[in-house]
Order: structure tokens, then sequence, then C-alpha cells
């Protein structure tokens, strides 16, 4: 699918798959294309004070940076350790999942960094993907071996822990919370937080997003079902809005390149059509109402009905 810019309202590649989707959609509004000519781009993370996006460019080694009030596109930080999934803590400062330093870090107000974590049991970390922070301060992570498959996302390497789930409490330290997934990758809570989602790259017989309740005042997780089965897609990183539905980036073809949206019993309600396969999203803007979608070589914006979860 080539990109062309939709001059008319409603957009056509905004599709609700069933009635309740509707209400998230908005005649008036249309995908935009904001960004192009990177790599690939991932771990797009809204920074409100800023008014400004930053985002992964993971093959070319650095952290882009997208101005709301200018338009214009500008690096961030290079070198980025080939950084993938970000988002920020409750003091404003960002994560990031370093695939080719194996580590997580976290940008002090200053422009400094602070490893997080690295290893676990005294091993290191495989090739950390993507992190979301919850209300109480603790960092989840995932932590699949992509990054040191090869020397184009990462650097080739040896995996030396099982694919985990991790909790980190900077006081308290590296927790597993789940040991059992197949390549975890995006991960999201629920807005109530009792729930936690995590896309399972490898499961077999095809990639899904599984469902856990969390428990013992948030500190653990049990209970694993399947959400959504990817039915031969490729779900990948997602958020989720404040009506608990999963917004979740997709592809592997052009009927399925873009964004699929799921309500919280996994059925899904939306669709938003892309030329390019969608790797991750973030709700951003003053109101949380701007989706930004980092797309392969891309990033695309559309105003929606809704506001991502806080």
């Amino acid at each position: 699918m080539v990109w062309a810019e939709n001059t008319r309202y409603p957009d056509p590649s905004v599709r609700a798959i069933e009635p309740e989707f509707q209400k998230y959609m908005l005649e008036l509004a249309a995908v935009e294309r904001i960004a192009t000519g990177f790599r690939w781009v991932e771990g797009p993370v809204w920074v409100g004070d800023g008014r400004y996006l930053v985002f992964s460019d993971i093959p070319n080694d650095r952290l882009m940076k997208w101005d709301e009030t200018t338009g214009q596109t500008s690096v961030f930080r290079q070198p980025s350790n080939n950084a993938n999934g970000g988002t920020r803590d409750l003091q404003g400062r960002l994560i990031h999942c370093e695939q080719g330093a194996r580590r997580v870090t976290r940008t002090e107000h200053d422009g400094s960094l602070t490893v997080l974590a690295d290893s676990y049991l005294g091993k290191r970390l495989n090739s950390p993907n993507d992190v979301v922070v919850k209300s109480d301060g603790s960092i989840w992570f995932t932590d699949p071996p992509f990054g040191i498959l090869g020397d184009y996302e990462g650097h080739r390497g040896t995996a030396e822990l099982p694919t985990n789930v991790y909790r980190l409490e900077p006081d308290a330290g590296l927790q597993v919370v789940a040991d059992d997934l197949r390549a975890p990758n995006g991960l999201a809570f629920s807005p109530d937080e009792s729930k936690l989602y995590v896309v399972q790259s490898l499961a077999v017989p095809h990639a899904n997003i599984v469902s856990y309740d969390v428990v013992d005042s948030g500190a653990r997780i049990e209970n694993q079902s399947v959400l959504v089965d990817g039915a031969g897609g490729t779900p990948d990183g997602f958020r989720v809005d404040e009506d608990g539905n999963l917004w979740c980036g997709w592809g592997m073809s052009e009927e399925l390149d873009g964004v699929r949206v799921f309500n919280p019993e996994g059925t899904l309600i939306g669709q938003i059509s892309l030329p390019e396969r969608c790797a991750n999203l973030t709700f951003g803007g003053p109101n949380r109402n701007r989706l930004f979608m980092a797309a392969s070589r891309s990033v695309y914006s559309l105003y929606v009905n809704t506001r991502g979860a806080r």
C-alpha cells in the first residue's frame, strides 16, 4: 500500500468492526504521517510537559524527537544502544529498554543515564524490549531474545536467562513475575491495574496476547489466560484507553498492517489501516486523545474520541 494522505472525512482507513467502536471514531479526523525516513521505528513516548514525542529508530541506533509545536523532527540521543520500548516514570523521567546494551536505563532530568537493570542472579539480561510503570512506581519490562539474534537491532549474543517478564522496584531489586512466556513483547496494565496484558510473540501456533490477574498489592501476577489470538498476524506494542480497550500495533500483511483495537473481553472492535506494519503506539497530546503510531519507517497520528489510560 502506498501512502496517500486522505483529503475526505471520515477517513476510510479507520473502520468499525463492531458498532461499539463507532463512539471512538471522529468524523473530522484522519490519519496523518508526521515523520518518515527511518529504518525501524518503535517505542513512542509522549512528553506532555515539553509537547514532544520521543521514539526509537532502532537500527540507526538513535532516539528521535518530534516537536508538536513546530512539526520538526530531530535527534534526541545518539547512540541510544539500540533503544526499543520506552515510557516515563512517576517523576517524568524517561525509561528505556536498550537492546544493544541488554539493559534498562533511566534518563535523569539533567540528561545523564542511570542503569536500572542489566542482570539477574549474576546473568546478563537478553534484550529488554518494552516497559511500563505502575502507579506504585514499580517498573515492569519484558526480556525476549530479539536484540541478540543478530547485529541489526542490537548485537549478536548468547541468551543467559529465560525470556522472563520482570518487576523492578528501585528499593527492593528485580524479581521475575512470569517465566513461562515464549518471547514476551509489548505489555500494559488495565486502567485499574487489576490486569496485566503481555504479547507472546512466539506462542504456538501463533502470537497472542495473554492476560494475568495482578495480586498481592500489585507485586505478583497469576491466572494466565489467552485474551487475543493473533490469528496469523503479529501483535506487538500496545496501549490501553480509559475504557480498557487495547489499541495494538499489528502487521505482517497489507490487510493487517496498522492498529487493531480489542475491547476488554478480547473482541476485535476496530481497525486503523496503515501502509506499514505498526510496531508500537502511545496516546498523547494535551488531552491524551491523539494516537501516535510507530510503523516501520514512519510515525503516524490520529485523533480519537477517547483518552489513553493514565
